[in-house]
């Protein structure tokens, strides 16, 4: 597919829940509001291409893979492979992974690169956050991170924010436990005050300091930065809280017939705050840092959710989000300067 016609996407179909079949039913819902996207899976179960989906053939699937470096490294042939590979090659702008965040972390990593300057990619999520959503990052691309890790996430976090989700200037924050410049660890105190000097006045995002665990939901940022083990944790206490309340509710609504009346008049306004909780609306996660934009969606998506992936994976190509985000720590003396480029830089200045 000719780049001019606009992003391609490149879509790994092994890994998903319901099989690499509804992957390609997402494809072709998102074919059918523009995506090209080519689609990399057992050819024999994603049928007939609609017009902008090609199909390659590609059965072997290391979803699974105990050892996913060892898996990328070792099977070319495996279907996250050979679509990074695509990627990397600028076959297609962006990469959407269905449902193995190990995989694709890896192929990403080993295959797509790290962008210029990056010191480590970060997985950002989009929380469902009714009426002001927010993005976390790192959730886990990274267990262990250092100050210059997350002063990086904040500009990827923000242009992810601005590129993608459309807010122009991003609040960003720092989870921590709590609001006060001088509290949490030792990496929260030296990254706020790192950030503290950069972002004033800056046009790019908005430093607000320091959040807790309640600001997740409470609209206090657009994007709230943290290393990868305490973002992950973090989001699996919010996905296992927000299921053991609407498991609640609907118990709750059947506990008389009074109740199961109340739920009936409810079950409209319901119905709408489910959709806008609904984590499929946001696409999966970003993979921010390579040279190329790369989501993984969740497994257990349905097609709606892939489709979703592919649209905001195009969106993220086309808005230039790596380009962004490059630029934006370029001007704020926040890229990763090599071994090299200092010698070069202390030849030229003698």
């Amino acid at each position: 597919m000719a780049l001019e016609d606009g992003p391609v996407v490149a879509v790994d179909c092994n890994g998903a829940d319901l099989g690499p079949s509804e992957v390609a039913a997402g494809a072709a819902l998102a074919a059918a509001q523009g995506a090209r996207v080519v689609l990399f899976g057992p050819a024999r179960e994603l049928g007939t291409p609609p017009p902008g989906v090609q199909v390659v053939d590609a059965p072997v699937s290391i979803a699974k893979a105990p050892d996913p470096v060892r898996a990328v490294r070792s099977t070319p042939e495996a279907s996250i492979v050979q679509a990074a590979t695509a990627v990397a090659a600028g076959e297609a702008q962006a990469l959407v992974c269905a449902g193995s965040t190990g995989s694709a972390l890896a192929a990403g990593i080993l295959n797509v690169k790290r962008a210029s300057g990056i010191f480590r990619p970060a997985l950002a999520l989009p929380l469902p956050v009714p009426s002001h959503p927010v993005t976390l990052l790192d959730v886990g691309a990274n267990a262990d991170a250092r100050r210059e890790h997350l002063v990086q996430f904040a500009f990827m976090g923000a242009a992810l924010a601005q590129a993608v989700l459309g807010v122009a200037r991003p609040r960003v924050a720092l989870l921590s436990n709590g609001n006060e410049p001088d509290r949490g660890s030792a990496l929260v105190l030296e990254t706020h005050a790192e950030l503290a000097e950069r972002i004033p006045g800056s046009d790019f995002f908005e430093f607000v300091g320091n959040v807790e665990g309640v600001d997740l939901v409470s609209g206090a940022a657009d994007v709230i930065v943290t290393d990868g083990f305490t973002g992950n944790i973090a989001l699996k206490v919010m996905e296992g809280v927000s299921q053991a309340t609407l498991s609640a509710i609907r118990s709750a609504a059947a506990t008389s017939p009074v109740a199961q009346a109340g739920g009936l008049l409810l079950r409209p306004a319901l119905r709408g705050f489910r959709e806008e909780i609904d984590p499929e609306r946001q696409g999966g996660a970003y993979l921010l840092g390579l040279r190329r934009l790369g989501i993984v969606a969740h497994g257990r998506f349905t097609r709606q959710g892939f489709a979703q992936a592919i649209l905001r994976a195009r969106l993220g190509a086309t808005e230039d989000l790596v380009g962004r985000t490059h630029a934006a720590l370029e001007q704020a003396g926040a890229l990763k300067v090599s071994p090299a480029s200092v010698a070069r830089a202390t030849v030229a200045g003698r």
